[in-house]
């Protein structure tokens, strides 16, 4: 058996805090109705919020919009996360060293010299 039950819909919802407004108590609906009565006083205290009756938490829209700024700010966590796993794979050992790479010069002529890593002092 779930859980959790499915959300029950926004006319519902309405209509039971429309009740508990005209007087009926939360008790009273639970038990002709099937959600709990601290689930309609959470509906009563939700719809006082987005009225502007209460101050005391967020807002549904509030709510929603941390929902997505939440979502979005994991989303662009988890893409910067995989841009520098990617750039530590993909960049060439010289740049991410502390010090510049060193060519040295052959001294044959036509051969290319060697590209060494640290002091030029100490090969």
């Amino acid at each position: 058996m779930p859980r959790t039950h499915s959300p029950y819909p926004l006319e519902f919802r309405e209509r039971m805090v429309d009740l508990v407004r005209s007087g009926r108590s939360p008790e009273s609906l639970a038990r002709e109705f099937e959600p709990s009565a601290q689930c309609i006083r959470n509906w009563v205290r939700q719809a006082d919020r987005d009225a502007g009756r209460r101050s005391d938490g967020l807002t549904s829209d509030e709510r929603t919009e941390l929902r997505r700024l939440r979502r979005e700010n994991t989303t662009l966590r988890e893409e910067r996360e995989i841009l520098k796993n990617h750039r530590a794979r993909r960049v060439p050992r010289y740049l991410v060293d502390e010090k510049p790479p060193v060519r040295l010069l052959s001294r044959h002529p036509g051969r290319s010299g060697r590209l060494l890593f640290g002091d030029a002092a100490n090969p």
